[in-house]
């Protein structure tokens, strides 16, 4: 315990080095950073909401959406399998959480629920993580089907909606260019994003407010809007988005998605080389390049549609078949409409939309006041500690004191490696550890206090001190941090973040207060060779 080999000194060194030269950034001002060589580490611990000021948005994903939408891809596997297999049906239709429909000849029903469940071992029904289905199939003799939603089925369609909805949001929030967002679920249905530094979240709200499901039809050559009789069962009539009119215009596009949107792997704003327009160029994966192909190929001259969340954005002919995979979308684009758009299609589809249910916004003045207010009280704090461990230990509690700043030096430079985003309870973490930090050190001198009363030599009772102080430290460190975990799993947002926090501190105190202080006091009884330890407290 006592003898530090040249390779543990070297280490203790680098350490401390290393925490100071981490930590700098975040008091540094920017020109500075800006000026140093690019292999220096500049990385800064970021700002929540709470001290940076920002805006708070509360999303809920539409979950009769996801429902509905499972429920019409059902709908229109069935239809498709029936006229493959030439099986006559009537009221083909989506009642409540099933899909039904009647069977023209009622002894076909052995066949057809042979074929339903064929078709949904096929994937085309997804297995849930259990093994089980999410549809029950019911054929009756008279005729009658269904296949309806299971509770194991819907809950687990929920989750995933909201799970792919987090990623997807993280996506479009981040292309955005937004720094450090906090995204988190809450609940079963909704969707926490903080958005600190962002004042104005009018952008964001626009680009969360679309689902951004883009398709590609063909425009109805037998249909026009407006036109007497009725609409065709294979075309729908969608507002045209891209329209200089003053009167709003529609346009009929045929329903059947020649290509789909979910193929992109690209799409970038830019400008048309003729004109000088905003567009936004697209690509497509070799699936989607393939399929794109044969289509603008077998429809040369025919307008094409392309269909952003049912409005069409627009109708170009096509001029000729386009084999690469890529093209062009233009329209009466700005530059930051097209760069939007291109942000959506880069981060894909939402699988149903979201509704801002609350919004706040939180001014930099209160993240001010909140810095402030912080700082004062890990200020304070320290300063209490400080006194009282320099009046209570003497020399040692000096050592203690330094190694008490290099554990807050140590816990921020950590936190800047991570680029770790620090909130109001983060700082009470912060708070916490300088607390923790000194339990391990007045154990730690009440212990050589102890062993110097019975009589050991300065050598003997430092290493009886520390040795059986030890066990004692490490096993409180240890359950705080078993408690910090508990607390890290089973909250989220700024809880977190005092957890994350808290456990960095615990883990640096570790160092700072056994091996850091332990380094001190041995340098310092080998230099001066005392007769007795200088504890001042009194028994």
């Amino acid at each position: 315990m006592m003898y530090f080999a040249p390779w543990k000194k070297v280490t203790i060194w680098v350490v401390c080095l290393l925490g100071v030269i981490l930590s700098l950034p975040n008091i540094l001002p920017r020109s500075t950073l800006d000026a140093l060589p690019s292999w220096i580490p500049t990385r800064q611990i970021n700002l929540g909401l709470d001290l940076r000021g920002g805006s708070y948005l509360l999303l809920e994903v539409d979950m009769k959406a996801v429902v509905d939408g499972r429920l019409n891809n059902i709908q229109d596997s069935i239809r498709g399998l029936l006229r493959r297999e030439n099986i006559a049906y009537t009221d083909l239709a989506v009642k409540d959480r099933s899909v039904g429909f009647t069977l023209t000849d009622p002894s076909q029903a052995d066949r057809v629920r042979t074929l339903l469940a064929e078709n949904m071992q096929s994937g085309n029904v997804d297995p849930l993580a259990s093994g089980q289905r999410d549809i029950d199939i019911s054929v009756g003799s008279d005729g009658k089907a269904a296949l309806t939603l299971t509770e194991v089925g819907l809950r687990d369609r929920e989750t995933r909606a909201v799970e792919q909805s987090i990623e997807i949001v993280r996506r479009r929030v981040d292309e955005s260019g937004t720094k450090e967002p906090l995204i988190s679920r809450q609940g079963t249905s909704r969707i926490l994003l903080q958005l600190p530094g962002e004042q104005n979240p009018d952008r964001i709200r626009r680009l969360l407010g679309q689902t951004a499901k883009m398709t590609f039809h063909l425009v109805s050559q037998d249909y026009q809007p407006g036109q007497p009789g009725p609409v065709p069962p294979d075309t729908e009539v969608l507002p045209l988005e891209d329209s200089r009119s003053a009167q709003p215009q529609s346009i009929a596009v045929k329903k059947r998605i020649e290509v789909d949107g979910a193929n992109l792997i690209d799409a970038r704003a830019g400008t048309n080389s003729q004109n000088g327009q905003w567009v936004v160029n697209f690509e497509f994966d070799s699936a989607g390049a393939r399929r794109f192909g044969q289509v603008t190929q077998a429809n040369t001259g025919r307008p094409f549609a392309i269909v952003l969340d049912d409005k069409v954005i627009s109708a170009p002919r096509i001029n000729e078949p386009i084999l690469g995979g890529r093209g062009q979308i233009s329209g009466n684009f700005t530059a930051q409409s097209a760069n939007d758009l291109a942000v959506l299609l880069r981060a894909g589809a939402l699988p149903a939309p979201l509704t801002i249910i609350e919004e706040r916004t939180v001014g930099p003045d209160l993240g001010a006041d909140a810095i402030q207010a912080g700082i004062i009280a890990v200020g304070v704090g320290f300063l209490l500690v400080i006194t009282y461990m320099t009046a209570a230990y003497g020399l040692f509690g000096i050592f203690a004191n330094i190694a008490l700043i290099m554990n807050l030096v140590i816990t921020l430079a950590v936190l800047s490696l991570l680029e770790a985003t620090l909130t109001l309870p983060g700082i009470a973490g912060l708070l916490l550890t300088l607390g923790l930090s000194v339990d391990a050190n007045i154990l730690i001198n009440e212990r050589l206090h102890e062993e110097t009363k019975r009589g050991r030599s300065p050598f003997s009772a430092m290493d009886a001190g520390f040795s059986r102080a030890f066990g004692t430290i490490f096993d409180a460190n240890v359950t705080s941090l078993i408690k910090m975990g508990i607390l890290y799993s089973l909250s989220s947002g700024p809880v977190r973040g005092f957890a994350v926090t808290t456990a960095i501190g615990i883990l640096t105190s570790m160092f700072t207060a056994i091996v850091l202080v332990r380094f001190m006091m041995v340098g310092w009884i080998r230099r001066k060779r005392p007769t007795v330890l200088p504890v001042l407290r009194k028994a």
